[in-house]
Order: C-alpha cells, then sequence, then structure tokens
C-alpha cells in the first residue's frame, strides 16, 4: 500500500475528451466540452478546478465520477483505468469516488427523509443490517454537525448549509476516498460558505479523503486547495500551486482572472485587464492557441499553432509565451 502511495498518484487524467451532439433544425452541432485535459493528484490533496462558467469544470467532474461517459482519453484511479472495467469491477469503485453537487436542494429527493437519503448508499452496495446502516447515519449526521433528531425530517425543512450538509455526509456515508465538490458553496450565503469550507477541511484531515474542488472564485479555490487548474473553453490554461497562484500566474489567461478578483481593501490597487470580446463557441473554437482571440500577447504563432505544454515540477503552463515570475 505504501509503494503505491508513493510511486502511483491517486487519480490520472490523460487527454480526457467529451464532446456533445446538440441539434438545431436539421443541423448538428459537436460541441467540445472538454478537449484533451491531463492532470494528476496525490492522495490527500486538494486539486481545484476554477474557470468561466462553461469552460467545463463541471463536465471534468461528471466523467471523472463515471455520471458521463467521455469520448476520448483515460482515467486511472489507484492504476485502474475506470473505462476499461465491467460494471461489477465498476460498482465497487463507486463506493470509492463520490460527489458533493452545487445545488443543495435539487439534489436531494424531497419524498425522501434525510436518514433515508443518507442511508440509501449503504443500501445499495449491502453494507450492514438496517440497525447498523441506521447507526452508521446518525454518527455522519454528527460529524457534519446535524443532530440525530433530524434523521426523520424533509429537506424542505433546511436551510441550505443544513441542506448542503446532508449532501455532505450522504457522500462520506460510504468512506471514500475521493470526492468530488461541484461548486458546493456557490448558491449559499457568504457566511455560511465559510461554515461549509471548514467542515470539508476538518473532515479532509480526520478520514483522510482527496478532494477535486470545483469553483469559479478564485479566493474560495485558494482556500482550501494546495494545487489549482485554471480552465478555458474545454482545456487546461495553467496548474499552479495555491501559494504562488496570485503571485507568479503563468498563463496570460490566469492573469486575466486575477485582474477581476476583488481586493478587500481599499487601499490597494491592481491593473484591471479587460478581456475584449465573448468567449469562443466550444461548438466552434478558434484554431491555435484556444486562448488568442481574446488574449494581449497574442503573436502569429499563436493563432496558427496549438501552444506546447511547458513542465516545471508540479507546475504546468499552455501557452508560446508564458509570463514570467
Amino acid at each position: 500500500m505504501e509503494e503505491r502511495k508513493k510511486d502511483v498518484p491517486l487519480l490520472e487524467v490523460k487527454g480526457l475528451k467529451k464532446y456533445f451532439v446538440s441539434k438545431s433544425g436539421k443541423a448538428k452541432k459537436t460541441v467540445q466540452a472538454l478537449n484533451g485535459i491531463s492532470f494528476t493528484i496525490r492522495e490527500g490533496e486538494t486539486f481545484g478546478l476554477v474557470g468561466e462558467s462553461g469552460c467545463g469544470k463541471t463536465t471534468a467532474g461528471r466523467v471523472i465520477s463515471c455520471l458521463t461517459e467521455p469520448t476520448a482519453g483515460e482515467v486511472f484511479f489507484q492504476g485502474k483505468n475506470l473505462f476499461q472495467m465491467s460494471k461489477k469491477e465498476l460498482k465497487k469503485v463507486r463506493k470509492e469516488i463520490q460527489m458533493v453537487f452545487q445545488d443543495p436542494f435539487a439534489s436531494l429527493d424531497p419524498r425522501m427523509t434525510i436518514g433515508k437519503i443518507i442511508e440509501e448508499p449503504l443500501v445499495i452496495h449491502k453494507i450492514s443490517d438496517k440497525a447498523g446502516r441506521k447507526q452508521m447515519v446518525l454518527e455522519m449526521l454528527e460529524k457534519v454537525g446535524l443532530q440525530p433528531e433530524y434523521y426523520n425530517r424533509y429537506p424542505h425543512e433546511f436551510s441550505g448549509g443544513q441542506r448542503q450538509r446532508i449532501g455532505i455526509a450522504r457522500a462520506l456515508i460510504l468512506r471514500p476516498k475521493l470526492v468530488i465538490c461541484d461548486e458546493p458553496v456557490s448558491a449559499l450565503d457568504v457566511s455560511v460558505q465559510s461554515q461549509i469550507l471548514n467542515l470539508l477541511e476538518d473532515l479532509q484531515e480526520e478520514l483522510g479523503l482527496t478532494y477535486i474542488f470545483i469553483a469559479h472564485g478564485l479566493n474560495v479555490v485558494q482556500h482550501i486547495s494546495d494545487r489549482i487548474g485554471v480552465m478555458y473553453l474545454g482545456k487546461i490554461a495553467e496548474i499552479i500551486s495555491a501559494d504562488e497562484l496570485f503571485t507568479h500566474p503563468g498563463h496570460p489567461y490566469t492573469k486575466a482572472l486575477l485582474s477581476a478578483n476583488p481586493i478587500p481593501n481599499p487601499e490597494i490597487q491592481h491593473e484591471r485587464i479587460i478581456l475584449e470580446g465573448d468567449i469562443p463557441s466550444p461548438a466552434n473554437p478558434p484554431s491555435g492557441c484556444f486562448f488568442h482571440t481574446r488574449c494581449k500577447e497574442c503573436r502569429q504563432i499563436c493563432k496558427e499553432q496549438e501552444p506546447p505544454v511547458r513542465q516545471n515540477g508540479d507546475r504546468m503552463v499552455a501557452c508560446h509565451f508564458p509570463l514570467e515570475k
């Protein structure tokens, strides 16, 4: 087991692609939601995914969790390819990979009590008997900061923050190794966001969890992540440590995102970078560098050739002319 931890990452994503075919009348369009993303995650790490709406963050999470089938590429979990497993093998692995969804109300069945909602994964995987499952649910409610007497209540009786705690409890009841958090705090008040983030960090330390944390807020992602992948138009522009995100961005898109990030200090001013034009359509992505149509550093080679992936340790930048420190 120790040898696997040292030599094999918990999760390895290689050239992952997901295309959706949309119909408009008789015409068909292929939307390239994911266009060849690659990254690795070590056990116990939190890997953030950040970017504008529509960049493919949620699609990446759904494909990795096997909720959506990929178009191409590979995902290795503990050294095994998820997309080559039989249904029986995949069912076993599903216990190890769970997801916390963005909308804490839509993801909960309104006809079920929260006790039954949290217990359902245990029933599906035939874990313990009825009394044992109830005890496991009560213990998990306590871990996420909810009272045992909530067991027989329904989702509509709870606040948004409490519903998200229920969603977290359901994801963790099987004691997974990897939890994919799809914007778990974006629908919550700011004060509640901090409570949920602190809860996730405490549970990670207590249960030895690994997170993929998807969000569009840079401050939130930096707070909870070890490394961050910056996505744009179905690709990863940059992978950078959380410590270096605000100080040494390597991609012009990352720098533009940072310039739009509000600073809670009126005495500090920073240069605002305005990205001109709209985001290109994923149904018709630009040639060359995917960002060249909005990049102020764009040169002729950027329009014609896809940029090389420049790797330096854990850092990665996909740019012909990366920014210097």
